[in-house]
Formats: C-alpha cells, structure tokens, sequence
C-alpha cells in the first residue's frame, strides 16, 4: 500500500507565528481545504476532558478548527459521547456542564456543543459493519447524522490499549452508552441492588422483556438481555453496571471496527496533539506527569498513518524525569508498553489496517 503522509509541525513559536497559527498553517498543508464542507454539518470529535484533569486539549485549537469549516462554508459543532462510567460526563446535561466548565463553550468556540448520542446516552444509530466483533456499532446519532468527521486528538497513554490517538477518540469516543459497554464488555450489564430505587425505567426502556423486580428490585435476566445496554442509559441512579470484562486486545479491536463504522463512506480529517503525554486517558478525574516533553502537532486524512506516527515519534523521545515512565524504565524504547505492559497498542493499528481504515505506511512532512 502507498505511504499516506503525515505532517507535522513543532511547538516553537515566534511573535509573528502563535501556535494557532501554526495549527492553521499545519491542517491547510496537510491538505483540510479539499473536502466540501459547502452547507455540511460538521462534527468536530473532541475529548472535552473530566473535570479535575487538566492534561486535556485547550479550547483555543477547536476554534481554529471550527473557524477553518466556517470559513469553508461548512456547519460545525463540538461534540462527544457521554461516558459508560459514573462520572461528570455520564448524561448530556452534565456532560455540557463539564464541557463548559472546561472552556468548550459557543462563546469561545463560536460553534455549539453537541453531545451526541442525547440527554441519557441512548440516542443511537445503529451502523451496520458486519465485522469480526461487532456486526452492528452503536453511535452517537449527531456524529452519526454528521456529513464530515473531523478529529482533534489529545494524543498520550491508556490503560486499556497502550496508547490514545485518533482511532480511540473516534472508536470508543463516538459511540453511544451501549455501544461503549459492547466495546468494554464480553457479557451482560447486571443490578446493584443498594443503587437500585425499583423505578421501573430500566424495565420501560427494555425491548426484550428481561428485566424483572423481586421486592422492588430489578434483575435482569441474562438468558432474555440481547447487551443492548439502553438500561444503562434509562436508570438515573446508577444501578445498572457492566462488568469492564472483555479482553484488552479484542477491545482494542472492537475500537478499530467501531471507528470504521464513524468513518466509512464519509469524508474525515485527524489531528493529534502530542503534548501533555500523560500516561492515562482524559477520562480520569486528574492528570500524572508527562511522561516525555512535548513534541508537536501531526495531521492527516489517514488517522492510521496519524496515530503511527505519533507512537514513533513519542517512542524516539526521552523519559521525563519524576514520571511514571521513569518508575517503571522504558524497555526497548516501547514507551506505552512500557508504562502498561499488559496492554499491546499494536493491535489496534494492525486490527484497523486489516479493515482498509488506513496503513501504518507513512511519510512524515514537517511543516
């Protein structure tokens, strides 16, 4: 397969060249001004950031990116899926909260926050794929509903698959509340019963009959329940839980299909930042130390090649001192594998390369 290219730009600024600027100078090389974003809506994936971390993307580059798409006619917005995990980000209303509170306001953006898979998670379109893992994704309907994918990617580590880039944030990031627990999950959500009010909502919401109560308590019957985790959704106490069971490389594989699902038959356009390289996902409530200095900004239209390069480029780079990589020592300059050697962050890549998403063959352009 041909060599797709990257480009990328250093973090040296100038008083006449502000790191903005060198953004929009990075994604019009890279090539942003070819897609028609003529009266297209425009969704812009972005991780708005658990409150507490602040190792997160800044605000101040969405808006460079949203003022590019306007600028080219298109209609963009800034959107994200609300988290499977109780957290501030678990329903739209708090998640838009959380977004704010974080700077990701139409305000500073001059576009709206869209969360896209709805008030409880289960606004959903189901894509048909018929992959290895997952035959029908689960997405968000506004990203789903969207003409052009755009990615902005805080690229760093991840406990669950070695690294977070571009495939992560549009994988396991644009889908809906079920379709993150098909991701995270080989069985079935189950009742805690200490949470569980017998409301009855979960019960409403299932198409399958399998949720029962026995003195006011749901039970979800595993022989009826078909994981399609709208309970999840529906319950505003919390007491239906999944059991983040499924192994590290078939989620990682499911993430690959899932953004095939995101992507296919739509144009899209990646960018990762390289910088803040924290060893876990933004999903924690805090940040570790860096675990190498910052390096730069990488763009593509090949989120594969993108996300190649990153690792290369995070793996060349020294060990910051004080930080978890320097606990653990860099084993065969294999950073991530090194922060969580029990996870494989080639899979995914290979997984993704395997469903024709992109090729990890890549040209590195710097700009």
């Amino acid at each position: 397969m041909e060599k797709s290219k990257v480009y990328f730009t250093n973090l040296r600024a100038a008083i006449s060249l502000n790191l903005l600027q060198k953004l929009e100078n990075l994604v019009k090389a890279a090539g942003i001004e070819k897609i028609d974003f003529n009266k297209k809506f425009t969704a812009i994936k972005v991780h708005f950031g658990e409150p507490g971390n602040i190792a997160y993307l800044r605000p101040n580059y969405s808006k460079v990116m949203a003022d590019i798409v306007k600028n080219l006619g298109g209609k963009p917005f800034l959107t994200d899926c609300n988290t499977l995990y109780v957290g501030r980000r678990k329903d739209a209303l708090e998640h838009i909260d959380a977004a704010y509170e974080n700077g990701y306001n139409p305000f500073t953006l001059g576009c709206h926050v869209i969360i896209a898979d709805g008030l409880k998670g289960t606004d959903e379109t189901y894509v048909p794929i018929n992959c290895e893992f997952v035959k029908e994704a689960k997405i968000g309907r506004a990203i789903a509903d969207s003409d052009v994918i755009i990615s902005l990617s805080h690229f760093k580590g991840h406990e669950l698959t070695g690294f977070g880039g571009a495939l992560k944030n549009i994988g396991m990031g644009c889908g809906s509340r079920a379709g993150k627990m098909e991701m995270h999950n080989s069985g079935k959500p189950s009742v805690k019963e200490s949470k569980c009010a017998g409301c009855g909502q979960c019960a409403r919401n299932c198409a399958h009959g399998a949720i029962s109560f026995n003195n006011k308590i749901a039970y979800i019957s595993h022989d009826k329940c078909a994981g399609c985790g709208r309970c999840i959704g529906a319950c505003s106490f919390d007491a239906v839980r999944v059991g983040w069971d499924e192994e590290d490389d078939i989620a990682s594989k499911k993430i690959a299909e899932y953004t095939y699902a995101v992507l296919k038959d739509k144009p899209s356009f990646h960018v990762n930042f390289v910088l803040d390289v924290s060893p876990f996902c933004d999903c924690h409530s805090e940040n570790d130390t860096a675990i190498v200095p910052d390096i730069g900004i990488f763009a593509s239209f090949d989120p594969v090649a993108l996300d190649m390069a990153c690792v290369d480029a995070v793996n060349k780079a020294p060990v910051n001192r004080g930080s978890l990589l320097e606990e653990k020592g860099s084993v065969n300059n294999d950073h991530f594998t090194s922060v969580h050697p029990e996870t494989n962050w080639k899979v995914c890549l290979d997984h993704a390369e395997k469903l024709g998403i992109g090729t990890k063959n890549y040209e590195l352009i710097e700009i």
